[in-house]
């Protein structure tokens, strides 16, 4: 049997998704609060692996056991074992078709910013502190050559081992209110670190030391040396993926408020 959950987690707390043998990683957290459940060996899968420092509102999952139990039994008793810096919000039997990674038609991050200028006395390890007064309609205008389908080669980390760097923007959106800025990319895939390396020659042309034609003039020259610095992992949050009807999953799963 196959089933889907949709997880949260603070990243501030592990050091990424994936299992390592050293360090605490998401992944081993949830896969040993399932074992617990399932009385098995369970090994999860997901719709985003997420670096060190990144968080989820609304990380997809599955996994598959012989093991029957109801979806309550399952919230309640995975997360009775999973650190405060995790939960599993929904869980349900899926197809065997259903695959977190592979069936996923988009994918949702959200990179949150405050630019005000006096240091921030709590949330310093939700969201990235820029205390530079901004031209957000100039990083809009930058925006719009990175929408549709390009070759994100100059914008993914040196190290990134995904075999095609070809992905299709479906929306790119930089909204404000007050100190706080906000910026909701959506993809049928991403690259690592791509949206940090995205809002790092944002902020380059928000700040005035770029023209706006240098978003393009990165994403065409394909090389990652032409791109600015990487932006703090802290502020960016996995979002959401999305599938299609027949698979069951929520349309939404309500996050927290500060949100």
């Amino acid at each position: 049997m196959r089933y889907a959950a949709i997880i949260e987690y603070d990243g501030s707390q592990f050091n990424g998704w994936q299992i390592q043998p050293h360090a605490p990683s998401v992944q081993a957290v949830v896969e040993a609060a399932l074992v617990h459940v399932a009385d098995e060996p369970v090994r999860v899968h997901t719709a985003g692996r997420t670096d060190t420092g990144v968080h989820a509102v609304g990380q997809v999952i599955h996994f598959d056991t012989d093991k029957l139990r109801s979806n309550y039994g399952w919230l309640r008793g995975a997360n009775t074992k999973l650190p405060d810096s995790v939960a599993i919000k929904w869980i349900n039997l899926v197809d065997d078709e259903f695959h977190a990674r592979f069936s996923a038609q988009s994918r949702r991050y959200r990179y949150i910013l405050n630019a005000r200028k006096i240091p921030l006395g709590i949330l310093a390890d939700y969201v990235s502190r820029y205390p530079v007064d901004l031209d957000l309609e100039a990083m809009r205008s930058a925006l719009l050559a990175l929408i549709g389908k390009h070759d994100f080669s100059a914008y993914r980390a040196s190290g990134c081992q995904s075999m095609d760097p070809v992905k299709t923007m479906h929306s790119i959106e930089l909204n404000q209110q007050g100190d706080w800025l906000w910026l909701d990319i959506c993809g049928n895939g991403f690259l690592q670190h791509m949206v940090r390396n995205i809002v790092g020659v944002l902020l380059k042309i928000g700040a005035g030391e770029r023209d706006v034609s240098w978003a393009a003039e990165v994403l065409e020259s394909r090389d990652r040396k032409q791109a600015g610095v990487t932006a703090k992992p802290n502020g960016l949050y996995f979002v959401e993926a999305k599938y299609e009807k027949r698979f069951g999953l929520p349309e939404s799963i309500s996050a927290p408020r500060f949100w």
